[in-house]
């Protein structure tokens, strides 16, 4: 097979795909996992929720398990369930990876206002916006960040020199986001905070010829608009995916899809990339984020990703 332009023509798809782990930091850790379930600590609380994926036997003792802060209980819905929680826990409370500080809470969804296999991910970005430096004109590189939820990866980039447009239909994530911010010393930074429909807010900017240096597009399978649009991901990704395309400067460095839907794959989200950026040159890699349990004994794939990088 021959190798494609770099510069030009066909996006060169790796070969095989990569897993991007995500280990223990200070804040955060898997602790064990087993029987379905998945034993966390976040800060000073230590958490149960369920992971299917985890069809071994738990290492530590049902002990370790039961001493748990608090244990999410879910019911039939997806993702739907409440949680049983020791004593009477705060609102929220500081978490931080790197110099980027966020809060921790409880939320109705079973994760805690942010998802920390996504850290492999940050690492990344941060590399791709340092190494992007400042454009010709001195200008920060801009950066889209689609279904940004609360925040962290937007950070992550404003830390690293980026002006950041964030973009989530949630007036509650966005306000969320926001809070994190001022938390993290971050709120004086190039941040747009745009609380709208993803597609409706890509539609309207490839209109106005906007145009940007890297792009972050994290849907969920399924979710709704702030007006009551539908989004789901088998049927609008492909769109939003040509729409981002679009989007790409001339010097345009990266663009990231993930995903956590059951029914995708790594190499599914890579030949869409590779559709939908024809012409653009560079590479796309493609794989799965895992966590990885503190002891190293196991890992649990999280989700899966593709990125293109010129």
């Amino acid at each position: 097979m021959s190798t494609p332009d770099l510069k030009r023509g066909e996006p060169k798809v790796a070969e095989l795909p990569s897993v991007m782990r995500t280990r223990g930091w200070a804040d955060y850790g898997l602790v064990d996992s087993g029987h379905g379930r998945k034993l966390e600590r976040y800060g000073r609380f230590t958490v149960v929720r369920p992971e299917p994926q985890c069809l071994w036997a738990p290492a530590l003792p049902a002990e370790a398990w039961e001493a748990a802060d608090a244990v999410f209980d879910p019911t039939d819905e997806e993702d739907a369930g409440r949680w049983k929680l020791k004593g009477t826990p705060p609102d929220t409370w500081p978490l931080a990876w790197g110099d980027v500080k966020f809060n921790g809470r409880f939320t109705s969804f079973r994760h805690l206002a942010f998802f920390p296999e996504q850290a492999a991910n940050w690492e990344w970005l941060d590399r791709a916006v340092r190494a992007a430096g400042p454009s010709a004109d001195g200008s920060s590189p801009r950066v889209l960040n689609l279904f940004g939820y609360t925040g962290v990866a937007s950070l992550v980039m404003a830390a690293a020199g980026a002006a950041v447009t964030h973009v989530d239909a949630s007036k509650r994530a966005v306000q969320w986001a926001r809070e994190n911010a001022e938390l993290s010393g971050l709120a004086d930074r190039p941040i747009r905070w745009i609380t709208e429909d993803a597609r409706k807010y890509v539609q309207r900017e490839v209109r106005r010829g906007s145009k940007y240096e890297g792009i972050i597009l994290d849907p969920p399978k399924y979710g709704r608009g702030p007006e009551g649009e539908v989004w789901r991901l088998f049927e609008n990704l492909p769109e939003l995916a040509g729409l981002c395309a679009e989007l790409l400067s001339e010097n345009a460095k990266f663009l990231v899809l993930n995903a956590y839907a059951e029914r995708i794959s790594g190499a599914a989200l890579s030949g869409l990339l590779a559709d939908k950026l024809k012409g653009r040159g560079g590479a796309i890699e493609w794989g799965e984020l895992a966590l990885v349990q503190e002891d190293g004994a196991r890992e649990i794939g999280m989700s899966f990703f593709a990125r293109w990088q010129a």
